[in-house]
């Protein structure tokens, strides 16, 4: 009677998204050889940009770490605009074509691909891709059948980020509290995690890091003052320095955030999710320095988890670079200057240096999300 195995078994167990969606391509397989990959693409309504997020294909990935506007991706705003997918039966020509993301696929070899848009509720969330390295493979007969997978993995992908979504939007109703007593920008969380994400882009080929990562690191970076909440009005907004036992209870935020963190992910059942140590890790020891210094742990160099480190350079960066009420903003040039100071001492060199390697994407970042001071 239990002789049957089931072929989808591990979607139902707790494993990271990126292996479901490899056992999914395995099942696919088994009906259609042909799809050599499924690869979804993710887009972030504040910038328009399309971000690549998870793929089945190995080493094989002729998209990692990539982004771009749709205004620049014209086929695939088509199929958003249309809300219906595309069938591209001979994908010949894509090698020579205009746009970078299409050349890239083309010199992989693929030959033809079938595109879904992903909704939520009618929300677009981004692009399913189905890839093949054989020409006018997607006849209506197949197309019939892949929709099915399709969708089951589109309802994979939603149900993650709708999870991810849940826990955020609690983290950042408990967060909004934090800044509103805190004098900081409400813009201040919109540079710092897009800082940090292209700190993390930056660092991904010597680190091995995969975009699925990338984007948690985006997604968390808000949430590494959350601990401030449990620290009280006298020291969180006292105009001048603090002394010693008043820095004393400033520091406690770090594990506070932990605490949070932990009590909220318990709550709201989520402390099983995938990659979710990021999180804590942001939340806790954002403040450890690369020489030993910092806290709460007075941890060294690599023994800091390196999402910390990464977010450490980018909060400091736009806290120099941001007008306070009691400083005027920096220069990106004299910011820089100082980061190179702290780098190896405070601050940890790779990712200093991935920061100022990516000047025009930091510049560009501080255009769009400019400075608005809760009162």
């Amino acid at each position: 009677m239990f002789d049957h195995r089931d072929a989808l078994y591990s979607l139902d167990q707790h494993v990271p998204l990126q292996e479901k969606l490899c056992c999914a391509h395995d099942m696919v397989k088994e009906s259609f050889p042909f799809v050599a990959r499924i690869a979804i693409t993710l887009y972030d309504t504040d910038t328009r940009t399309l971000k690549t997020y998870l793929h089945s294909s190995g080493d094989d990935d002729p998209l990692s770490h990539y982004e771009t506007s749709i205004d620049n991706a014209p086929s695939l705003k088509e199929i958003l605009e249309k809300g219906r997918p595309r069938v591209v039966n001979n994908l010949v020509t894509f090698e020579n074509g205009k746009h970078e993301h299409t050349r890239r696929i083309g010199r992989h070899g693929y030959a033809a691909s079938y595109t879904m848009p992903i909704f939520d509720s009618g929300i677009f969330v981004g692009f399913l891709f189905f890839n093949a390295r054989e020409a006018d493979v997607f006849s209506d007969k197949v197309l019939g059948q892949i929709d099915v997978y399709g969708h089951l993995i589109a309802l994979m992908v939603v149900h993650e980020l709708g999870t991810l979504g849940t826990l955020n939007a609690a983290l950042q109703t408990a967060g909004h509290i934090t800044h509103v007593r805190d004098p900081e920008t409400g813009s201040h969380l919109d540079r710092m995690s897009r800082y940090s994400r292209l700190i993390a882009k930056e660092l991904a080929g010597s680190y091995d890091l995969n975009d699925e990562y990338i984007e948690r690191v985006f997604m968390f970076a808000p949430l590494h003052d959350i601990g401030k909440i449990g620290i009280p009005d006298d020291v969180l907004l006292k105009p001048g320095g603090l002394d010693r036992d008043e820095m004393a209870t400033m520091m406690t935020h770090a594990r506070k955030g932990r605490q949070m963190i932990d009590n909220i992910l318990a709550n709201f059942g989520l402390d099983a999710l995938s990659d979710i140590d990021v999180l804590r890790n942001i939340a806790e020891f954002h403040h450890e320095a690369v020489n030993g210094s910092g806290y709460p742990d007075g941890m060294r160099g690599d023994e800091i988890p390196l999402e910390a480190r990464i977010v450490a350079v980018a909060d400091v960066f736009d806290a120099l670079t941001s007008r306070r009420c009691y400083k005027e903003a920096w220069s990106n040039e004299d910011t820089f200057a100082t980061l190179r100071q702290l780098a190896g001492e405070k601050l940890d060199r790779d990712c200093v240096d991935a920061l100022i390697s990516r000047q025009d994407e930091v510049e560009s970042i501080q255009r769009r999300f400019q400075e608005m001071v809760y009162d």
